[in-house]
């Protein structure tokens, strides 16, 4: 497979949230990617756990208040950059970029302060992509 190479920004799409063109912050310093999480519940139907998420927050432009569930989700120690450590949820699903479909794991996170609802960490980018800090939006320029 020949790496594509990708920006610091990259707008990418997720089939399965019906999201298209959120942009993304590819960040070689953290080793998951995640996703900004409004709400994050866990609860327990006939005594299997399923979590519930809305994704993005109402002040995004794409936010459209839809939930999610799954039972294919697990838990995972996150350590941010200031080195704190939390546990989040974690669960799969796919993302586009250049025309190509990706299984991806993401953190569901709180990112209402960052700039960039999605975060692109090593464990996704490693043996797909070059990443060059200069560019940006080469995948939505490949649409």
């Amino acid at each position: 497979m020949t790496k594509k190479t990708i920006g610091r920004i990259e707008k990418i799409d997720f089939p399965e949230f019906e999201l298209l063109d959120i942009e993304s912050k590819v960040d070689t310093g953290a080793y998951t990617s995640a996703i900004h999480t409004h709400k994050i519940e866990e609860t327990t139907i006939n005594g299997e756990k399923f979590i519930n998420f809305t994704l993005l927050d109402p002040e995004h432009i794409q936010y459209n208040e839809k939930e999610f569930s799954t039972k294919n989700y697990h838990k995972r120690i996150i350590k941010s950059s200031n080195g704190t450590s939390e546990e989040r949820f974690a669960i799969q699903t796919t993302v586009t970029l250049f025309n190509e479909t990706h299984n991806i794991e993401l953190t569901l996170s709180e990112r209402s302060d960052m700039k960039y609802p999605i975060l692109l960490g090593r464990k996704f980018l490693t043996k797909k992509f070059i990443v060059d800090t200069s560019q940006k939006n080469n995948s939505f320029k490949s649409k």
